[in-house]
Protein backbone atom coordinates (compact mmCIF):
# COMPACT_ATOMS: atom_id res chain seq x y z
CA UNK A 1 0.00 0.00 0.00
CA UNK A 2 0.89 3.39 -0.29
CA UNK A 3 0.56 6.64 1.96
CA UNK A 4 1.23 10.15 1.72
CA UNK A 5 0.71 13.58 3.05
CA UNK A 6 1.66 12.49 6.54
CA UNK A 7 2.80 15.06 9.00
CA UNK A 8 5.45 14.73 11.60
CA UNK A 9 6.13 17.18 14.23
CA UNK A 10 10.35 17.06 15.93
CA UNK A 11 11.05 14.07 17.37
CA UNK A 12 7.48 12.68 16.82
CA UNK A 13 6.90 8.93 16.20
CA UNK A 14 5.57 7.24 13.58
CA UNK A 15 3.75 3.71 13.95
CA UNK A 16 3.99 1.93 10.41
CA UNK A 17 1.52 -1.14 10.55
CA UNK A 18 2.30 -4.32 9.00
CA UNK A 19 0.17 -6.81 8.07
CA UNK A 20 1.13 -10.24 7.31
CA UNK A 21 -1.00 -13.19 5.54
CA UNK A 22 0.63 -15.79 4.07
CA UNK A 23 -1.93 -17.87 1.42
CA UNK A 24 1.29 -20.95 0.87
CA UNK A 25 3.94 -22.28 3.04
CA UNK A 26 6.96 -20.28 1.97
CA UNK A 27 9.46 -17.10 2.50
CA UNK A 28 8.18 -13.96 1.21
CA UNK A 29 10.15 -10.95 1.15
CA UNK A 30 9.36 -7.09 0.95
CA UNK A 31 10.70 -3.70 2.12
CA UNK A 32 9.04 -0.96 4.17
CA UNK A 33 10.08 2.71 2.41
CA UNK A 34 9.66 5.97 4.40
CA UNK A 35 10.15 8.67 2.76
CA UNK A 36 10.47 12.24 4.06
CA UNK A 37 10.54 15.85 2.59
CA UNK A 38 10.26 19.56 4.23
CA UNK A 39 6.20 20.11 4.24
CA UNK A 40 6.68 23.63 2.81
CA UNK A 41 9.03 22.27 0.03
CA UNK A 42 12.27 23.60 0.20
CA UNK A 43 15.70 21.46 0.15
CA UNK A 44 17.93 20.99 2.53
CA UNK A 45 21.07 22.92 1.79
CA UNK A 46 22.94 19.63 1.57
CA UNK A 47 24.31 18.85 -1.83
CA UNK A 48 25.78 15.90 -3.14
CA UNK A 49 29.25 15.72 -4.17
CA UNK A 50 32.32 13.17 -5.32
CA UNK A 51 33.53 13.38 -1.56
CA UNK A 52 29.94 12.97 0.08
CA UNK A 53 29.21 10.28 2.04
CA UNK A 54 28.58 7.43 -0.28
CA UNK A 55 26.09 5.38 2.35
CA UNK A 56 24.15 8.60 2.65
CA UNK A 57 23.95 8.91 -0.83
CA UNK A 58 21.90 5.91 -1.45
CA UNK A 59 18.99 7.37 1.26
CA UNK A 60 18.53 10.66 -0.35
CA UNK A 61 16.35 12.19 -3.75
CA UNK A 62 17.92 15.35 -4.99
CA UNK A 63 16.75 17.63 -7.26
CA UNK A 64 18.27 18.72 -10.94
CA UNK A 65 20.45 20.79 -9.25
CA UNK A 66 21.62 18.44 -6.94
CA UNK A 67 20.06 19.96 -3.68
CA UNK A 68 18.75 17.13 -1.46
CA UNK A 69 14.86 16.83 -1.71
CA UNK A 70 14.11 14.17 0.45
CA UNK A 71 15.59 11.41 2.69
CA UNK A 72 14.75 7.79 2.31
CA UNK A 73 14.54 4.81 5.31
CA UNK A 74 14.22 1.35 3.93
CA UNK A 75 13.26 -1.42 6.13
CA UNK A 76 13.50 -4.80 4.67
CA UNK A 77 10.97 -7.48 5.99
CA UNK A 78 11.30 -11.13 5.72
CA UNK A 79 8.15 -12.94 6.25
CA UNK A 80 7.85 -16.98 7.06
CA UNK A 81 4.74 -19.10 6.51
CA UNK A 82 4.40 -21.13 10.12
CA UNK A 83 2.28 -23.55 10.00
CA UNK A 84 -0.59 -24.19 13.15
CA UNK A 85 1.09 -26.78 15.39
CA UNK A 86 -0.70 -29.93 16.47
CA UNK A 87 -1.42 -31.59 19.34
CA UNK A 88 1.85 -32.29 21.37
CA UNK A 89 3.35 -35.79 20.85
CA UNK A 90 4.04 -37.57 24.13
CA UNK A 91 6.80 -39.89 25.18
CA UNK A 92 6.48 -41.35 28.23
CA UNK A 93 9.68 -43.22 29.90
CA UNK A 94 10.73 -44.79 33.36
CA UNK A 95 13.25 -43.30 34.36
CA UNK A 96 16.70 -45.34 34.48
CA UNK A 97 15.14 -47.45 31.22
CA UNK A 98 15.59 -46.98 27.87
CA UNK A 99 12.53 -46.16 25.38
CA UNK A 100 13.02 -46.14 21.60
CA UNK A 101 10.08 -44.77 20.08
CA UNK A 102 9.18 -44.12 15.94
CA UNK A 103 7.81 -40.38 15.74
CA UNK A 104 6.02 -39.56 12.36
CA UNK A 105 5.67 -36.01 11.15
CA UNK A 106 3.87 -34.60 8.35
CA UNK A 107 4.75 -31.17 6.91
CA UNK A 108 1.73 -29.94 4.84
CA UNK A 109 1.54 -27.60 2.23
CA UNK A 110 5.14 -27.60 0.93
CA UNK A 111 6.21 -25.58 -1.84
CA UNK A 112 8.14 -27.22 -4.87
CA UNK A 113 11.95 -25.84 -5.27
CA UNK A 114 11.97 -22.99 -7.02
CA UNK A 115 15.35 -23.44 -8.24
CA UNK A 116 17.83 -26.28 -7.89
CA UNK A 117 19.65 -26.59 -4.55
CA UNK A 118 23.05 -27.05 -3.52
CA UNK A 119 23.53 -30.58 -1.83
CA UNK A 120 23.01 -30.90 1.20
CA UNK A 121 25.13 -33.42 4.43
CA UNK A 122 23.25 -36.56 6.15
CA UNK A 123 23.76 -35.86 9.47
CA UNK A 124 20.77 -37.12 11.26
CA UNK A 125 21.53 -35.90 14.81
CA UNK A 126 19.18 -33.48 16.12
CA UNK A 127 21.63 -30.03 17.66
CA UNK A 128 20.83 -27.52 19.40
CA UNK A 129 19.89 -23.60 18.66
CA UNK A 130 23.42 -23.20 17.80
CA UNK A 131 23.62 -25.26 14.83
CA UNK A 132 20.68 -27.65 12.98
CA UNK A 133 20.42 -30.50 10.77
CA UNK A 134 20.05 -30.82 6.80
CA UNK A 135 17.95 -33.55 5.32
CA UNK A 136 17.25 -33.85 1.75
CA UNK A 137 14.04 -34.81 0.60
CA UNK A 138 13.10 -35.75 -2.95
CA UNK A 139 10.34 -37.48 -4.70
CA UNK A 140 12.33 -39.59 -7.23
CA UNK A 141 12.60 -36.92 -9.81
CA UNK A 142 15.09 -34.32 -10.34
CA UNK A 143 13.29 -31.74 -8.29
CA UNK A 144 14.60 -32.17 -4.37
CA UNK A 145 13.80 -30.42 -1.66
CA UNK A 146 16.24 -29.24 1.61
CA UNK A 147 15.15 -28.94 5.36
CA UNK A 148 16.68 -28.24 8.68
CA UNK A 149 15.38 -28.99 11.83
CA UNK A 150 16.76 -28.80 15.23
CA UNK A 151 15.49 -29.10 19.09
CA UNK A 152 14.48 -26.24 20.75
CA UNK A 153 13.89 -26.10 24.78
CA UNK A 154 14.26 -23.84 27.33
CA UNK A 155 15.53 -23.14 29.92
CA UNK A 156 19.26 -23.63 29.10
CA UNK A 157 19.19 -26.12 32.16
CA UNK A 158 16.64 -28.09 30.95
CA UNK A 159 18.12 -28.39 27.10
CA UNK A 160 21.70 -29.69 28.16
CA UNK A 161 20.22 -32.43 30.30
CA UNK A 162 17.53 -33.10 28.16
CA UNK A 163 19.77 -33.44 25.26
CA UNK A 164 22.57 -36.12 27.48
CA UNK A 165 19.33 -38.38 27.82
CA UNK A 166 17.70 -38.15 23.82
CA UNK A 167 19.02 -39.08 20.66
CA UNK A 168 16.61 -38.53 17.25
CA UNK A 169 17.06 -39.89 13.66
CA UNK A 170 15.71 -39.62 10.47
CA UNK A 171 14.78 -42.67 9.34
CA UNK A 172 12.60 -42.43 6.11
CA UNK A 173 11.53 -39.70 4.29
CA UNK A 174 8.49 -39.12 1.64
CA UNK A 175 7.68 -36.65 -0.30
CA UNK A 176 3.87 -36.69 -2.39
CA UNK A 177 4.14 -34.04 -4.95
CA UNK A 178 0.46 -34.51 -5.41
CA UNK A 179 -1.10 -33.63 -1.77
CA UNK A 180 2.18 -31.30 -1.06
CA UNK A 181 3.08 -33.56 2.09
CA UNK A 182 6.38 -34.35 3.04
CA UNK A 183 6.46 -36.66 5.76
CA UNK A 184 9.55 -37.66 8.14
CA UNK A 185 9.97 -40.37 10.34
CA UNK A 186 12.17 -40.13 13.14
CA UNK A 187 13.40 -42.53 15.54
CA UNK A 188 13.61 -41.07 19.50
CA UNK A 189 15.79 -42.79 21.72
CA UNK A 190 14.76 -41.57 25.05
CA UNK A 191 17.14 -42.23 28.39
CA UNK A 192 16.54 -40.27 31.29
CA UNK A 193 18.43 -41.00 34.40
CA UNK A 194 16.01 -39.24 36.95
CA UNK A 195 12.23 -38.11 36.72
CA UNK A 196 11.71 -35.41 34.67
CA UNK A 197 8.67 -33.54 32.90
CA UNK A 198 9.22 -30.95 30.16
CA UNK A 199 8.22 -29.65 26.77
CA UNK A 200 9.99 -29.09 23.83
CA UNK A 201 9.55 -28.31 19.85
CA UNK A 202 10.76 -29.73 17.12
CA UNK A 203 10.97 -26.99 14.35
CA UNK A 204 11.57 -27.77 10.32
CA UNK A 205 12.08 -25.35 8.22
CA UNK A 206 12.04 -25.80 4.34
CA UNK A 207 14.89 -24.04 2.91
CA UNK A 208 12.45 -22.77 0.01
CA UNK A 209 10.08 -21.25 2.90
CA UNK A 210 7.61 -22.62 5.30
CA UNK A 211 8.52 -23.64 8.94
CA UNK A 212 6.81 -26.69 11.11
CA UNK A 213 6.81 -27.05 14.63
CA UNK A 214 5.89 -30.42 16.32
CA UNK A 215 5.46 -29.90 20.19
CA UNK A 216 6.72 -33.06 22.23
CA UNK A 217 6.45 -33.53 25.60
CA UNK A 218 8.98 -36.02 27.45
CA UNK A 219 7.56 -37.14 30.84
CA UNK A 220 10.26 -39.34 32.84
CA UNK A 221 8.14 -40.96 35.64
CA UNK A 222 9.82 -42.67 39.13
CA UNK A 223 12.70 -45.30 38.76
CA UNK A 224 12.41 -48.64 40.10
CA UNK A 225 13.67 -49.63 43.70
CA UNK A 226 17.54 -50.04 43.18
CA UNK A 227 17.68 -52.13 46.45
CA UNK A 228 16.26 -53.14 49.95
CA UNK A 229 18.79 -52.59 52.66
CA UNK A 230 18.25 -54.27 55.52
CA UNK A 231 19.56 -53.65 59.09
CA UNK A 232 19.50 -56.47 61.92
CA UNK A 233 19.36 -54.96 64.93
CA UNK A 234 21.63 -56.16 67.76
CA UNK A 235 19.73 -55.20 70.59
CA UNK A 236 17.89 -52.57 72.22
CA UNK A 237 19.59 -48.78 72.62
CA UNK A 238 22.55 -50.30 70.48
CA UNK A 239 23.61 -48.75 66.67
CA UNK A 240 23.33 -51.33 64.14
CA UNK A 241 25.58 -50.29 60.62
CA UNK A 242 25.36 -51.51 57.48
CA UNK A 243 27.44 -49.86 54.43
CA UNK A 244 26.41 -49.78 51.01
CA UNK A 245 27.57 -48.20 47.92
CA UNK A 246 26.51 -45.22 45.69
CA UNK A 247 27.71 -44.25 41.84
CA UNK A 248 27.31 -41.29 40.70
CA UNK A 249 25.82 -40.98 37.16
CA UNK A 250 28.04 -37.53 36.32
CA UNK A 251 31.42 -36.27 37.57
Amino acid sequence: FHLTGIRLEPKEKLDVPVLFMPDEMKTYKTAVVIHVMRQNGENWPYKITDGSNKDLNRNVTVTENGETQGILWVYPICGMSEAPQPESVVIRCQAKQRLEQRVEMMLIGVSPAATALPDAGNSATVETEESSSTQEVTDGSSETLEFLYELQCQPDEIKTQLESWLGMQLLEKEWDTESRIVTLVFNVVFAPSKPIRTEALLAVQCTTGGLWKFPLLFIATEPEVDDVINIEAVGLNKESIVGFKLTSQTR
